[in-house]
């Protein structure tokens, strides 16, 4: 199969100023209780394989993994999210291409590839995350796997007759979502105190359904081999906020 050829280069929401505060303002999910889980079921995953992390990020996940043993590549968008994960100890072992990780091509095969995060949802149309699907299947080789950790749609928490909710409300920081269910659009927006004023980032996503994730799978050869509600293995149920998938290359 073809991969599609209307897919447009998405926008870089993550330049030099998300970078330089990217690692602090997400500092929870560098924590080692948050980390170490994923870490160790993809390296289970990964097995004596290479992986292939797309939207490698500052390397969050990508350099603990590499620290044990298993030989990680990247691909991202950002050139400034990479300047700084070449700044870490560890980095020069990780190699990393500059680009839209729904269509960029790297050299080799793999064992693994992954998208944490909720970074699935940054393809903000379905053509996207099809094509997504189909250029990690053209990477793995036969019987690897696909990753993808991504949040539930957090429509049912929506107060009655709203389409936006408050996520985080501190002194340093306001978040709101906003949905667009009509077109599975969401749109996250951050609010900091700089200088005595706020500033804004607003991010569109697209969010996802299990069921939908499947038929990308399908369509690119690979089929649902497990899910679970977190990286622990919990049972993955209807009161799940997120789950974990993993996808296995058939053909």
């Amino acid at each position: 199969m073809k991969l599609c050829e209307s897919v447009s280069v998405p926008k870089d929401y993550f330049g030099e100023r998300v970078a330089e505060r990217y690692d602090e303002s997400s500092a929870d999910m560098f924590d080692p209780a948050v980390v170490d889980p994923a870490v160790d079921f993809l390296a289970e995953l990964a097995g004596d394989g290479a992986a292939l992390e797309l939207g490698i990020g500052t390397g969050r996940i990508a350099l603990p993994l590499s620290q044990r043993g298993v030989r990680v590549y990247g691909i991202d968008l950002s050139e400034a999210m990479v300047a700084k994960l070449r700044e870490k100890p560890g980095a020069e072992g990780i190699e990393v291409t500059i680009g839209d990780f729904a269509t960029t091509r790297v050299d080799g095969t793999f064992s693994l590839a992954y998208l944490v995060f909720n970074t699935i949802s940054n393809l903000t149309t379905q053509d996207a995350q099809v094509a997504c699907f189909q250029n990690v299947a053209a990477h793995l080789q036969p019987g690897g796997c696909f990753v993808i950790e991504v949040n539930m749609p957090g429509l049912r928490t929506l107060p009655p007759g709203k389409t936006s909710q408050v996520f985080d409300l501190s002194e340093d920081h306001i978040g709101i979502d906003e949905y667009d269910p009509a077109n599975q659009g969401l749109t996250s927006h951050h609010f900091w105190p700089v200088a005595g004023k706020w500033e804004q980032r607003s991010i569109p996503f697209r969010y996802t359904w299990p069921a939908e994730l499947d038929l990308m799978a399908r369509l690119a050869g690979m089929t649902l081999r497990e899910r679970w509600g977190s990286w622990q293995r919990e049972p993955f149920t209807s009161e799940s906020t997120k789950h974990v998938s993993v996808w296995e290359k058939t053909d």
